[in-house]
């Protein structure tokens, strides 16, 4: 037992499909399952589509062309706009079809008080300015009236239906002449409105200018500059920078005459005879003062010469001595002079020097201020010259627009007026009732693939394989069998479809299933083979029944063991008495010898009921008895088939499941749920167990997903199927069957069902 086995869901060793199916197939897939609601949908589309061509009013349809040519707005212009010719045109398609203009239209046209127009309402709608009448008659025209764009042109067509065809030509003209109109008067109102912005500007504009020009002229004044084409980077600086030069010449040469006469005055004040004659030689020449000395030196020496010859009391000697004494007062007398001019020279150098420093200070400040008043001149006319450029550019603009103003309406041309219609525009039928069809088999397509995603239930082999991922055994099929058979047939023979005949669709999906699961091992053929399913209801039991009837056919020696403890069943399928099975053989109640019921039909099957339901099933089944079984079993049979409870309503199966060589997953075809088969195959995987491959029951083989896969030409099945063998497996023993026997039959009543899809009482656990 539990030899490992490889899956490969893409190279099945049994009933696999071929090849993944492709998208296309799998939508014709669909469309073939739910073609009765493209048909319903197709039906319901051709009788609505003949309605519509037969009830079509008689409506007559006038066109009308026009020309728009690019805008040359002298406002558009101003604003820098580069609209493409296809945004200016939509615009245009928007003006067209706006309230304001179809409002307008109605009004001209008196469309309110027209029957032809209103559909015989007119006498209820008088007053268009009501807002339940504005509403009505913009819809009615706004549903009249359409205006495309011609591809490829800058043309508009402009059509109208109306129930009258001068009805529908006159609508069309009097939108274009509303839109001509309309386009003249918005242009020119555009226009106007930028005319008056510009005059407002302009007048702010013009004050700058002048106040510029005031505050200019006056710094002009200021500077000395003459007219307003003074060149600022040339300022009139150059006498001021000549009197600053000469105030700092003549500063120095009064600073130098100061300190001059300071000198003087400071060597006069000495009274050094000696500095005193020097700063005399400097000055210039012999002084009056040196001259006085020099009389002196002479009269001295005179006195001297003479006093040693006359004496000193001689008259001469007395006279020079008085002379030399008129000397000396005259020698102090201009030596005083002397020094009080040296001090006025001083003075007067001091006074000299300070004004001079003063005036050149003065002159510092004045450049110093020129400066500032050039910078601010600078900046000021700067100004005036922006104001004044962009004043005189508004200017220029403001006349153009002026010019502009009558000729930016020219810009739509009439190509064609609309005339009156000579015929009806009626749609062909034809196109009514294909465009009906396509819509309802669009719809129905719609609906098909809608209830096709939210169909839960498994439906083709491809998709159980690839929920799973593991390979397809084989595939079931769904056939009825004529009830006059069952007469003649035993209770195993009315329960169990591979014994009722070999020569069916029934027999040779078990044979598939049989070869698919000896060629599933390595190295020999599965002895433990566990059937199971993931929800009650799918067919386990069948399945299980037929497989090991299908099984002993071939002279091997095989049991079939009912492992469901919870809801057993196998035993109703053979006609036997379930007093005595798997719960007693475990319990030690009864031996293995006593429990086993040979089946007549198949003198290679024996079968093992599962005897009373016993308290604890799953302790049973997980005990160290259960394991001793199997392995006796396996000495003694070739295959031993189970039937165990679903794996997601208890654990028995999935305890089993270990002790298994080869596990088969039921799926029932429609009813098991995606994510319940999932789950199973999962919860499977998880325990170790060894799971060979899933097998598809109760199909319906002439579903579009199995076509081909049964009814070979040449080849002619009876009709017996899964769900007809389990039909009947849970009526009691008096509801038409033969009594139970101890390994002996049970009859079934003539044309009573017996079958499996419904059979599961014993999986709803």
């Amino acid at each position: 037992m539990n030899q490992p086995v490889t899956h490969d869901p893409a190279n099945p060793a049994g009933f696999t499909s071929t090849a993944a199916d492709s998208a296309l197939s799998e939508a014709l897939a669909v469309i073939r399952k739910r073609r009765w609601i493209l048909i319903a949908c197709a039906i319901v589309g051709i009788l609505y589509g003949y309605y519509l061509a037969s009830t079509q009013p008689i409506i007559f349809t006038a066109t009308g062309r026009i020309q728009v040519h690019e805008a040359n707005s002298t406002a558009t212009q101003m604003m820098g706009s580069s609209l493409s010719q296809e945004t200016n045109l939509e615009n245009e398609l928007g003006i067209i079809m706006s309230d304001s203009l179809l409002l307008n239209v109605a009004r001209n046209m008196n469309l309110v008080n027209n029957p032809d127009f209103m559909g015989g309402k007119a006498a209820r709608f008088r007053d268009i300015n009501d807002p339940v009448v504005r509403t009505e008659v913009l819809r009615r025209l706004g549903g009249a009236v359409v205006a495309t764009v011609i591809p490829r042109t800058a043309m508009v067509r402009i059509t109208c239906t109306a129930s009258k065809p001068q009805l529908a030509a006159d609508i069309v003209n009097q939108v274009i002449n509303a839109y001509q109109q309309r386009s003249f008067e918005t242009r020119f109102e555009s226009t106007k409105r930028i005319s008056q912005w510009l005059s407002g500007q302009l007048d702010d504009l013009r004050q700058q200018v002048e106040t510029s020009q005031e505050q200019l002229i006056d710094l002009q004044k200021r500077l000395g500059v003459l007219g307003l084409g003074f060149d600022a980077t040339k300022p009139p600086t150059t006498q001021l920078a000549v009197s600053v030069d000469a105030l700092s010449t003549a500063s120095v040469g009064a600073k130098v005459q100061r300190i001059l006469a300071e000198s003087r005055y400071r060597v006069l004040a000495n009274s050094d005879p000696d500095l005193l004659e020097s700063n005399l030689d400097v000055a210039g020449g012999q002084s009056e003062l040196s001259k006085l000395r020099s009389d002196a030196a002479e009269t001295q020496a005179s006195i001297a010469e003479l006093s040693i010859t006359l004496g000193p009391k001689n008259p001469k000697i007395v006279a020079l001595q008085a002379h030399q004494r008129e000397i000396q007062r005259e020698l102090r007398s201009e030596e005083n002079r002397l020094l009080t001019e040296a001090k006025q020279a001083l003075v007067a150098a001091k006074a000299n020097e300070d004004q001079t420093s003063s005036a050149l200070e003065e002159q510092k400040q004045e450049s110093y201020r020129l400066r500032d008043d050039l910078v601010e001149y600078t900046l000021r006319q700067r100004d005036y010259e922006a104001n004044r450029t962009l004043y005189e550019s508004l200017l220029s603009k403001l006349r153009a627009a002026s010019v502009q103003a009558g000729l930016d309406s020219l810009e739509i041309d009439i190509v064609d007026q609309a005339l009156k219609p000579a015929a009806p525009s009626i749609t062909p039928r034809s196109t009514i009732l294909l465009r009906t069809l396509l819509i309802s088999l669009v719809a129905g397509l719609m609906i098909a693939f809608t209830m096709e995603s939210l169909d839960t239930g498994i439906r083709s082999v491809a998709e159980v394989e690839q929920i799973t991922q593991l390979p397809s055994l084989s595939v079931i099929p769904r056939v009825r069998r004529l009830s006059s058979d069952t007469g003649t047939m035993s209770v195993a023979q009315n329960n169990i479809g591979v014994l009722a005949t070999s020569k069916s669709q029934f027999s040779e999906a078990f044979r598939s299933l049989r070869t698919s699961l000896l060629l599933a091992t390595t190295g020999h053929p599965p002895k433990v083979i566990l059937i199971s399913s993931s929800t009650p209801g799918e067919g386990k039991t069948t399945v299980a029944t037929n497989l090991a009837a299908i099984l002993a056919q071939r002279d091997t020696k095989v049991i079939l063991i009912d492992g469901d403890l919870r809801r057993p069943n196998v035993h109703h399928r053979f006609g036997l008495n379930g007093r005595v099975g798997l719960s007693t053989v475990l319990s030690g109640g009864s031996t293995l010898e006593d429990a086993v019921k040979n089946v007549p039909e198949v003198p290679n099957l024996d079968v093992l009921c599962s005897g009373p339901v016993p308290p604890f099933p799953t302790e049973m089944l997980s005990s160290e008895a259960m394991h001793d079984l199997l392995l006796y079993c396996c000495s003694i049979y070739t295959h031993i088939v189970i039937d165990t409870p679903p794996i997601l309503s208890v654990t028995d199966g999935v305890i089993l499941a270990r002790q298994a060589d080869a596990i088969v997953l039921v799926v029932r075809h429609g009813k098991s749920s995606r994510n319940a088969v999932r789950r199973s195959r999962d919860l499977l995987v998880r325990s170790g167990a060894n799971i060979t491959g899933v097998l598809l029951n109760s199909v319906d083989i002439n579903a579009p997903e199995y076509h081909g896969y049964y009814g070979y030409s040449g080849y002619s099945y009876s009709n017996i199927d899964s769900e007809s063998w389990e039909a009947g497996s849970n009526a009691t023993p008096g509801g038409g069957q033969g009594k139970a026997r101890d390994g002996g039959n049970r009859s079934s009543g003539p044309g009573e069902p017996s079958g499996a899809e419904g059979h599961d009482g014993e999986d709803r656990a």
